[in-house]
């Protein structure tokens, strides 16, 4: 069930990115108009991801909201927009009650660092990956973010460059989703 059939409505807008080719670990992401190249996990897209396995998770997810870090322009965007403060992380240890969601470092558990100096979290989309329910091992910090400069693999998230993650945020509207496929 998709959080959209959860909340019993439509989303307005639909981002869709596919794959080049079959187990690609780049795409390209289409909203409307707008079309540019993406990184994708360095396993390629799969239906069934795991904890750790480097997959871009197969499937339609809601865009949930945004993250950006203070200190670089702050995006334009209907979607709701949280400033990165230095000790926020994100749990990706599935035996963690807190797994898949946003915690304060230090963490006991494992949880990815949302700070970070190579600029690639300046600015943070979380989709709704495996985060209602959540599932241990499936998954966790599925995000789209700014992709390295030559659009290398990402962990399972989907990246674009910064001028084209900042020109879509500015054209989203509130309720979408992201589809990826093949």
């Amino acid at each position: 069930m998709t959080a959209w059939k959860a909340r019993g409505s439509k989303p307005a807008a639909k981002l869709i990115v596919r794959a080049l080719s079959q187990g690609a670990r780049q795409g390209r992401l289409e909203f409307g108009c707008f079309s540019a190249p993406c990184a994708l996990g360095r396993s390629g897209i799969k239906a069934l991801k795991r904890e750790g396995d480097g997959a871009t998770p197969r499937g339609r997810f809601a865009v949930r909201y945004a993250f950006y870090r203070p200190g670089t322009r702050r995006p334009r965007t209907a979607l709701a927009l949280h400033a990165i403060r230095r000790d926020d992380g994100w749990c990706d240890s599935p035996l963690d009650r807190n797994y898949n969601r946003p915690v304060k470092l230090p963490y006991p558990a494992s949880a990815e660092r949302l700070w970070r100096a190579d600029g690639l979290y300046d600015v943070v989309v979380v989709l709704s990956y495996n985060d209602v329910p959540r599932v241990r091992n499936r998954g966790s910090a599925v995000f789209m973010h700014i992709a390295r400069g030559d659009l290398k693999p990402t962990e399972g998230c989907v990246a674009l460059r910064a001028k084209d993650l900042r020109l879509l945020l500015s054209m989203l509207p509130r309720d979408c989703e992201i589809v990826v496929s093949i």
